[in-house]
Parts: structure tokens; C-alpha cells; sequence
């Protein structure tokens, strides 16, 4: 397997880099904060000026993986883009505003890497349509869920991919039954998420689950070496 140039955009917990570090890849996160983990593999820094500059270890990146901010972009918060969280009510010019510029921002992530000719893999939880058309990247490729490799979550996420195959499931890890539901262990048995609100909450609700970093890392890594 050839060592590749790999960079994790948008993350700064540094799940999916350390998985492609194991794997012996050259691999950096990059965020506009600094790295949770204080490695020496990680960008502070704007991602889009990261993908122009290439491998600080030397040559283009092979491939990108990129998590866009999704707040304004996510079908959950739809309704949040409306006064008062009602569609009769009108836009919210501030909050439509912040949904264009994280939309414009997804699209020249990927138009940067394909540009170039770099394999990318641009991840966000579902995209309502004002979103997907702001960017013009279409619909994600693939829906995933942590539960389908190894991790006792639920959580769909929509995977944009070019140059790249599909996540194959590894190991599913079956639910609890609630009313004849499934259910996981970060959902109440009404389907809603455990945690409580926080000023942390949303970052924690972002973090990559480790079976879906690893099948990145183990999948697109032996894909591209091929």
C-alpha cells in the first residue's frame, strides 16, 4: 500500500487523522481551532487555503475528507432559517444569510479538490433543499450510520463523494426494541437525542464515530492504493 497525502478538513478532534496515522498515511486535520489532542499533524487554519497548499510533508493531498459547519445547512434546523422558527412568518435574513455562506463554503471545498483532481469525501448530517441548492453539489451520495459499523448510535449522515467507492458496513451493532422501533444508546426510547443542551453540545454531536473513522481510513485508504 503506497503512502498517501490525506488532510481531514473541519475536524479538530483528530478521530479520522489518527486512523489514517495508523495505517502509516501522511495525514493532518486542519480547523480554524487548534487540535484537541495537541498533535503536531494538525493545520490552525483556514481549510480551503490548507487544500491550496498542499502536504506540509511535500506534494498535492491524495485525498480530502472535509465537515463543512452544518448549522444552518442540516433539514433538523430547517425551520430556523423562518422568524420565530415559523414558515408564515418569513425569513430570517440573518440566519439565510449564514445558510448561503455555509452552503458556499461547502460547494468551493469541493470545487477546490476536484479541480485539482483530488478525491474528496464531504460529510454533513441530511441537507435541506435551500442548502443543496445554494451549493450545487447535489445529493449526498450515500447515507451512513454509525450503527453500521460497530457503534451503538443513530445518527444519518450524508456522504458527498468523488473519486471515491461507498463505505462498505463493517460490524452493525443491533438496536433495543422500544414499541416495536429501533433504538440506540444515544437516543431516549422516542427517538431523540441524550444529550442535554450545552455550550459544547454541538461539537460533541459533530464528533466522527470511531467505526465510521475507521472504515474511512481502512476502505478509501486500500481503495486509493490499489
Amino acid at each position: 500500500m503506497r503512502t498517501l497525502n490525506v488532510l481531514i478538513a473541519c475536524e479538530c478532534s483528530g478521530a479520522i487523522r489518527r486512523e489514517f496515522r495508523a495505517l502509516g498515511h501522511n495525514a493532518y486535520s486542519c480547523d480554524l481551532k487548534p487540535a484537541e489532542d495537541g498533535s503536531e499533524f494538525h493545520i490552525q487554519g483556514d481549510a480551503i487555503a490548507a487544500i491550496l497548499a498542499g502536504c506540509p510533508s511535500g506534494g498535492k493531498w491524495d485525498l480530502v475528507i472535509a465537515h463543512p459547519v452544518c448549522t444552518r445547512l442540516a433539514n433538523s434546523g430547517v425551520l430556523r432559517l423562518y422568524k420565530g422558527g415559523k414558515k408564515c412568518n418569513g425569513i430570517d435574513p440573518v440566519k439565510w444569510e449564514e445558510m448561503r455562506k455555509g452552503a458556499k463554503f461547502f460547494g468551493e471545498i469541493m470545487g477546490a479538490c476536484t479541480h485539482r483532481g483530488i478525491a474528496c469525501a464531504l460529510e454533513n448530517p441530511i441537507q435541506h433543499g435551500y442548502a443543496i441548492g445554494e451549493h450545487g453539489c447535489g445529493r449526498p451520495d450515500q447515507i451512513i450510520q454509525p450503527h453500521d459499523f460497530g457503534d451503538n448510535a443513530s445518527k444519518a449522515t450524508g456522504l458527498w463523494l468523488v473519486g471515491l467507492p461507498n463505505l462498505r458496513s463493517t460490524t452493525p451493532f443491533p438496536p433495543r426494541i422500544v414499541n416495536g422501533k429501533p433504538r440506540w444508546s444515544n437516543q431516549t426510547d422516542s427517538g431523540q437525542n441524550r444529550l442535554t443542551p450545552s455550550d459544547h453540545r454541538a461539537a460533541d454531536r459533530s464528533r466522527t464515530y470511531p467505526g465510521i473513522a475507521r472504515a474511512m481510513a481502512e476502505q478509501w485508504s486500500a481503495y486509493l492504493s490499489r
